[in-house]
Parts: structure tokens; sequence; C-alpha cells
């Protein structure tokens, strides 16, 4: 079983000679912490009234021989302050995120931000973990600018710390054939966000943070990784965070858990582009190679797509809809959400009739679920072509709109169906799961439409980010998803930002100072069974609770055959 080697005894405590109230510095003075490894320094923005960290290194580089092997802690000790006032490299990754960004296979490293002046308190901790379909991202990108919602807390009265952590991506992070599970050295990417929660419990108190109030924290793959830690090794707690939050990426995971045969094919690929094919042992060929022939081997085949997390019955135990069945997860309280039209971001197109959606319930291909006639015919069925099931709803769509091409005439009902199987369904399941367990879950289902989003595809996927960090200025995006919006979007900016603050602060999202600020909005309840209640963030409405009962026959349907998704 795979376990992370723990960091050196501490050396020193934190040097700070900082107040302990946060009242603003005269003088840009630069903040030292010191970890268990040395000293670091960072920068103080004036602007926020925050002390910045990044750059700071959690791992070894997974350089050379120890490319495609689990994540090394740092053995290393040294005297003196190191400058953590950049942002490393992203990782290795393969989509449009990475376009623009300095890449480095050596980008194992976290930042911390922590508003100034509560050096010597013991603050609680949210840390994020980007999305990007365990593929693309990182944590440089401006969208995730964590300082918002850090100075938000401090506004409401509930100051936390912020945390972003990357992991290697796609092939480099999610290798998988024989060769690589043999060794045990599946899932690294997610093996990288472990130790990084690792090093966060044994040094975040040299920052003011207090190790046992943490909140992990993502959206779509993030999201997904969130629920990946709640169920670790068969739901074992190992004390790395209290509590959590799920946007678009429920406890259980939209990627089918494919086994290592699935990958065999596209592994032995690589190795045969890579030149490796008559090596004895083919992954350290792999290894040695200098990272731009196999750059290169990546960029030029159909072989760099498709990685994603493997059942490999040690990190990921057992299928998840087996464990959350059995309630092996860890049992801390959460926030679990997604957009009103998810699909729109993952229905195949066009689907112009029934037989164009029977056909993509259809498709069979290596790393994808086969269902039989009886099945499809089942989903047709709980999933009718109905105009008032599909997605867009009419409210949205402002009345029963014929799609054009090339999305057609069925499209709405493909989508309503591919939102609830990928992320909708997993999000009622979670709730209602940990609802069963008398566990604290607070659902919610964003509804409103961010500028530039085109008419067909509505609230969908992603849409809800730049509201929860508050990024009013749309930093990162084009266009600003706020651009020439009126005032109730930044109030609902506001709202479900400070709302997600004070969640990460005592675990209640409801108890805070100014909540609502110009108008009176009603709480946000937990879930029940008996109640079962989604709180609506509407920009054009006061936000508000409802039933969560709507498509159930087909959620139930999809959340009763997990298995046949394997998941």
């Amino acid at each position: 079983m795979w376990r992370p080697l723990l960091f050196l005894p501490a050396l020193l405590v934190a040097a700070s000679a900082a107040p302990s109230s946060p009242a603003r510095r005269d003088l840009p003075t630069a903040p030292v912490v010191t970890v268990k490894n040395g000293s670091y320094f960072g920068t103080y923005s004036e602007t926020y009234n925050e002390d910045i960290f990044l750059g700071i290194p959690f791992a070894h580089p997974p350089l050379q021989d120890l490319r495609y092997r689990n994540p090394v802690s740092l053995n290393e000790t040294w005297t003196g302050q190191r400058p953590a006032t950049n942002y490393a490299p992203e990782c290795i990754g393969y989509g449009s995120d990475q376009i623009g960004k300095q890449q480095s296979e050596d980008c194992l490293y976290l930042n911390v931000i922590r508003p100034a002046g509560y050096e010597n308190e013991s603050l609680p901790v949210a840390v994020w973990i980007h999305g990007g379909g365990f593929r693309q991202g990182g944590t440089q990108d401006l969208r995730y600018n964590v300082s918002f919602i850090v100075q938000n807390s401090v506004d409401i009265g509930k100051p936390i710390i912020g945390v972003s952590i990357a992991y290697r991506l796609g092939v480099m992070g999610f290798m998988n054939s024989e060769e690589v599970a043999k060794e045990g050295y599946t899932n690294l990417g997610l093996k990288d966000q472990r130790l990084g929660l690792h090093w966060i419990q044994e040094n975040i108190g040299a920052f003011g943070g207090d190790p046992s109030k943490v909140t992990i924290w993502g959206q779509s793959a993030g999201a997904e990784s969130v629920g990946f830690h709640i169920r670790a090794f068969d739901g074992r707690d190992d004390g790395l965070f209290r509590a959590a939050i799920m946007e678009s990426g429920p406890v259980m995971p939209h990627n089918p858990l494919n086994l290592t045969k699935v990958y065999q094919p596209r592994y032995d690929g690589i190795v045969r582009e890579a030149g490796c094919a008559e090596e004895a042992d083919t992954l350290a060929c792999l290894r040695r190679l200098p990272f731009t022939v196999l750059d290169n081997v990546l960029n030029t085949t159909e072989y760099n797509s498709g990685w994603n997390p493997t059942l490999d019955g040690d990190f990921v135990a057992r299928y998840p809809s087996q464990q959350i069945k059995d309630g092996a997860f860890v049992h801390v309280p959460i926030i679990v959400g997604a957009s009103s039209d998810e699909g729109t971001n993952f229905s195949p197109k066009p689907i112009n009739d029934t037989a164009d959606l029977i056909g993509w319930l259809n498709v069979t291909t290596s790393d994808q679920w086969a269902f039989n006639e009886t099945l499809v015919n089942e989903v047709l069925q709980v999933y009718p072509n109905d105009p008032a099931v599909g997605i867009p709803s009419f409210e949205t769509l402002g009345g029963d709109v014929t799609f054009p091409q090339p999305y057609g005439a069925e499209y709405r009902r493909s989508a309503a169906y591919w939102g609830d199987q990928v992320f909708i369904a997993g999000r009622r399941l979670s709730a209602e799961t940990w609802a069963a367990n008398n566990l604290t879950a607070y659902s919610y289902r964003f509804n409103t439409v961010p500028a530039g989003a085109a008419w067909e595809i509505g609230v969908t996927h992603f849409a809800e980010v730049a509201f929860v960090f508050n990024n009013l200025n749309g930093l990162g995006y084009t266009p600003n998803p706020f651009l020439d919006k009126p005032e109730s979007y930044t109030e609902l900016s506001y709202l479900m930002s400070n709302s997600w603050a004070s969640f990460v602060y005592n675990l209640d999202p409801n108890d805070w100072s100014g909540r609502g600020r110009n108008a009176t909005q009603a709480d946000w309840p937990a879930y029940t069974l008996e109640d079962p209640m989604n709180m609506v963030w509407d920009a054009n409405k006061t936000s508000y609770p409802e039933p969560d009962t709507w498509r159930k026959e087909g959620i139930d349907w999809i959340n009763e055959h997990a298995l046949n998704y394997q998941r």
C-alpha cells in the first residue's frame, strides 16, 4: 500500500513579529515563515492586505528516475530564507488551459494566501484543487485567484487561509498499464494531492493555519478529486480534512473507472512510438527519455488523452457506488452542487431524433461502458422526448424552442440525460447518502447565466466558478462573466463567496456578518431525506431553497445502475 513519507521533524518555530490583529501594515514588509524543512519569504499585498507565498515545493521534482513513480516527500533542510514569490510552472498537460502557460515536469508546488496580521492565530484553511478533466489546468490560472475569497472572509469576521495545490496531469499523472500497475504507480496525480495534504498538516501551522480545520475544495475534476480523497484507501480517515466542498463533481466520479487492461493498448502505443518496445523494462525506458523526446511522442500521437483515475485496489479500493452504499468514506460535512444545465457541455450533437440518441447510447469504445438493448430502452423511458424534461429549461429559454443545427430537435432531451449521468445524479446521491448517515450536507443548484454564454447552453458547466471566487473583474475570462450584468450578479457573488468562506470557517454557510448585503436571504437548509432541499443560486431573483425532486425517475435510474457506468 502506498503511504507518504513524512517530513523531517521541526527545526525552528515560525519566525514572525507581526501583530495578532489584522491591522494594515505601513510598509510592504516581506513575510517570513519557517516550515519543517526551512524558511521562506513571500510578498505582502497592500491591495488585499495579505501575505502571499507562491511556489512552495511539497515533493521532490518527479524527474528522471522519479518520473512515473509515487511522489517523494522533501528530505532536505536549509538555513537562510528561500523565495516563495512566484508561481511554479504548471504540470505538463494537453489542453486549451495550458496555452500560454509555462509548463514543466517539475511542478509539485503549492501556494498559501493568508490575511496579514493573523500570523499568530490558528485559522481554518481552504485547500483548492483545480479541475480540467485530470488533463489540464493549474494553480496559476487567474480564474482561481483565492485572494478575493480570503479578503472577504476577513470582511465578514471569519478569516481563513487559502491554499492551492498542483498535481501531475493526464499521461504524466495517470499513466496505466500492466507494467505501471505491477509497480504500484497508478493514480499518481491523486497521490500528489494526498502528499500535498500531508504537507499542509505538518506545516500550515507556521502560516497561522489550523491543521485540524482544513476543508478540501474543488470544481469538476478538482471536485472529483475531493471525492477520491473522501473514499481513499476504502474510506480510511487519515485526519487530513474536516470538511469538503464539491462543485460539479460529487463523490461519484463522472468518468468510468476503467481497469488496467483498457489502458494497455494506449501504453503499448506510447512505448512503440518512443522506441522502447524492445526494452525488457519499458517503463524504465520511458523514464530515461529526455522530456523533449517524450513530449514530441505525446504531441504527435493519439495516446496523450483519456488518462483518468483507475480502480487499483489501493488508493481507489472499490467502485465508489459500493463504498458509498456501505459507508466506507470519511464522514465529514460537505457542500455539493451542480449547474442547472451541466449536460449542454457533455451531450453529443447533433441529436435530431430518437435514433440519434440511441446511436450515442450504443457507442462502445475501449474506455466507455456498453449498454444492452434493454438498458437503452429504459433510458429512453425515463428520459422521454418531452420538452418539459429537456435542458435548458423553458424558464431559461423563455419558452419551448426548437434548437437549430448543430444541436438538433432532441438535443435538449439528450442534454438532460448527459447532465444527469455525468454530474447531477451523483450530486443527488451524495446529498442523500450524507443525509442517510446523519451527516451535514448543503446542496445547491446554480441557475445564473454568465455573460458571453450562448443561449443554447444556458447555465452550463463551470458557470458558478467566477461567482464563488468573487472574481468580479473577470480575471482569466473572455468576456468577464459579470460584463453588463445587473447589480444582482455582484450581490449573488458576494452571497456565494461568503457562504463558502463561512462554511470553511465553522461549517455553517449561513452564520456570517452582512449576509445578504442589500436583501434578506433565506437560510441555506441542510439536506435531509424527509425534506431534501437545494439552494438555488439565481441572480434574477432572490436565491431560494427548492425541493430536490425534479427528474426523479431518470436520476434514480442512473444511480441504481452505477455499476453499469463503472462507477
